[in-house]
């Protein structure tokens, strides 16, 4: 499986993890906001960034996109377009409110040919104690949306929260 990852380095004097208040380095779950290439779902974001805050702990924001099989085009790097002024919007606007409260926020886009085993590995490794998955309905589809969903209810081995 082909995975890229781009990293946002967190805002200068920020500890990773933990409560703003509490040494660097400590332990913690992190909240995960993920979304497949659309943009977030209002109540999505504030969900997130509430647990985050009232947990004292990081957010990572992920974007799962889909890679076709292309390999020409990633080898000479035009598989990597910018985003929309939206979809843009949508991914800093949660960061840069936890962010703005003291929190360790990380942002990834997350590039594969199964975005959905993506999503389901990172939640894997990174342990988080909510994953929020809060891609706009309406942009997104019902039929991927139920597939997503429903792997993620079968497999994830964390708390989940869906838009109604």
């Amino acid at each position: 499986m082909s995975r890229t990852r781009a990293r946002e380095r967190p805002a200068p004097g920020l500890s990773g993890g933990g409560h703003p208040g509490s040494p660097a380095g400590t332990a913690g779950r992190p909240v995960l906001l993920a979304t497949m290439d659309v943009p977030f779902d209002g109540s999505a974001s504030a969900v997130a960034v509430d647990a985050a805050v009232e947990s004292g702990q990081a957010l990572i924001v992920a974007n799962f996109v889909g890679l076709p099989p292309l390999p020409l085009s990633v080898v000479m790097g035009y598989d990597d377009l910018g985003y929309s002024e939206e979809m843009d919007r949508s991914l800093r606007a949660p960061a840069e409110l936890a962010r703005s409260f003291g929190l360790h926020v990380e942002r990834l886009k997350v590039k594969s040919l199964h975005p959905i085993q993506a999503l389901l590995d990172l939640a894997r490794e990174r342990s988080p104690g909510l994953l929020v998955f809060g891609p706009d309905r309406a942009k997104l589809g019902r039929i991927r949306f139920r597939r997503t969903a429903r792997a993620l209810r079968d497999r994830a081995t964390c708390l989940i929260w869906l838009p109604s």
